[in-house]
Parts: C-alpha cells; sequence; structure tokens
C-alpha cells in the first residue's frame, strides 16, 4: 500500500467518525471536495476507503440482522 493509501485510510476513517459524531452527512462531500481541489491522488485514495468502509458497516449490518433473524449473533474481535 502506498504512503497516501495510509494517509487516505486514516482520514476517511476519521472523517466517517466525525460525519456520526457531528450527524453532518455533507462533511465527506466538503472533505471530497478539498481533497480534489488540492491533490488528485489524495482524493481518489480517500473516496475509495470512504466506499470501502461505508460498504464493510452495511454488509456487517445485512449480516447481523440475517443472523439474528435465524437465532445466532456473530462476536465482534
Amino acid at each position: 500500500m502506498a504512503y497516501y493509501d495510509d494517509i487516505a485510510n486514516k482520514l476517511a476513517l476519521d472523517a466517517l467518525k466525525a460525519q456520526k459524531l457531528l450527524d453532518d452527512h455533507q462533511l465527506i462531500q466538503d472533505m471530497s471536495d478539498t481533497l480534489e481541489a488540492t491533490s488528485s491522488t489524495l482524493h481518489e485514495a480517500f473516496m475509495t476507503a470512504v466506499r470501502v468502509h461505508t460498504a464493510e458497516e452495511r454488509g456487517r449490518a445485512q449480516l447481523a440482522e440475517r443472523l439474528k433473524a435465524a437465532g445466532y449473533e456473530l462476536k465482534s474481535k
């Protein structure tokens, strides 16, 4: 993984946490606009990380719902 991918991933995780804490659904888009204006490389890596983490969260929620409906529970690490 390239250095900018590491930075983008950390920034994406922090931004997603902040978005939830602030209940600010515009935060990711605003950050995306700023990054796009300053670094297309970091912008693309950031947006990819945001999409990956968001998709993982949704996938885990769906898995938990299905398991719960069947009477099971997935233990977190």
